[in-house]
C-alpha cells in the first residue's frame, strides 16, 4: 500500500485519475477517505488526478507519539506533496482536514492553487453551542448519528494498523485538537493567495455567521451553504457539492 515515509509518520495515500492540476483530498476527524469522500471521489477523478490522504491516527495511517496539532498535520500534507514531487495542488479539506488544509495555505501559499474549505472554522467560537456543550450532544440533530458513529467504528476496526488504539481513545486524543484550536490572525489569513470556496451545510457544526466571517477575512473567497445538509452529510450531497467544487476548481 502507498505510504509516504515522513518523520515521524508514514502517511497513507491513494491516487485516482489523471490529468489537470492534482487535487488533494483531506478527510475530517475519525473519517477515512471512503467515509468522507466516496460520493464525490469518482466523479472528481474522472476529470483530474486526485490524491486522497488519511491523517495521523486515521484509517490506515498509524498514530504516533506526537501531539497532533494543526500545524503538525499541515506539515504532513507538505511532506506528502514533496514526497510525490507536487509543486502546486488544489486542496479540498473537510472539518479537521479543512483546518490542516488552511494551515498549509497560510504557511505555504505557493503550494495551494485553489482551496475548498469545507465545514471548517478560522476562529474559536465558530461552532454552534450544540457542538461545544457536551450536555447538548444527546439531543442535538447536528451531531453525527448513531449510524455515523457505527460506521466510523467499523472502519477504524477494519483499517487501523495492528496494535492501534480503539477509536474511543483516538477520539479522546484528537478532540482537543479541534476544540482547542484558536485559529489564525487576520494577518495570517491575508497570506492565503488561493481563491477559496468556503462551504458548509445549513445544519452544520459551523454557524452560517462564522462561515460568512471566514469569507470576509480571506483575500479571495466565495461562500456556499448547502441546503438540507448536516456536518457529516455535507460531502455526500454530491448533487449540490460536486458542481460547486468543480466550478470553483475550474476558476
Amino acid at each position: 500500500m502507498p505510504f509516504a515515509p515522513l518523520d515521524p509518520v508514514d502517511l497513507y495515500h491513494e491516487e485516482h485519475g489523471s490529468g489537470g492540476t492534482p487535487l488533494l483530498l483531506v478527510p475530517g476527524g475519525h473519517l477515512t477517505i471512503d467515509l468522507n469522500f466516496s460520493s464525490v471521489l469518482g466523479p472528481l477523478a474522472s476529470r483530474r488526478r486526485v490524491v486522497a490522504v488519511e491523517q495521523q491516527g486515521h484509517g490506515r495511517t498509524a498514530d504516533v507519539d506526537r501531539e497532533p496539532t494543526i500545524a503538525a498535520l499541515a506539515g504532513d500534507l507538505l511532506g506528502l506533496l514533496d514526497h510525490l514531487g507536487l509543486e502546486q495542488v488544489d486542496v479540498c479539506g473537510f472539518s479537521l482536514g479543512a483546518l490542516a488544509a488552511m494551515d498549509l495555505a497560510v504557511r505555504h501559499p505557493g503550494r495551494v492553487r485553489r482551496l475548498v474549505f469545507a465545514a471548517g472554522f478560522v476562529r474559536a467560537g465558530g461552532y454552534h453551542p450544540d457542538i461545544t456543550d457536551p450536555d447538548r450532544w444527546a439531543t442535538s440533530t447536528r451531531m453525527p448519528t448513531d449510524e455515523d458513529f457505527l460506521a466510523m467504528r467499523r472502519e477504524h476496526e477494519r483499517l487501523a494498523p495492528d496494535g492501534a488504539a480503539d477509536i474511543d481513545t483516538v477520539m479522546e486524543k484528537f478532540g482537543p485538537v479541534v476544540m482547542g484550536f484558536e485559529g489564525w490572525s487576520d494577518d495570517e489569513l491575508r497570506q492565503v493567495t488561493a481563491p477559496t470556496l468556503v462551504m458548509i451545510g445549513d445544519h452544520d457544526f459551523v454557524t452560517v455567521e462564522h462561515a460568512e466571517l471566514t469569507r470576509g477575512l480571506l483575500p479571495e473567497a466565495t461562500l456556499a451553504v448547502v441546503p438540507r445538509s448536516t456536518h457529516n452529510g455535507l460531502m455526500h450531497r454530491a448533487d449540490v457539492v460536486l458542481p460547486l467544487v468543480e466550478d470553483h476548481l475550474a476558476g
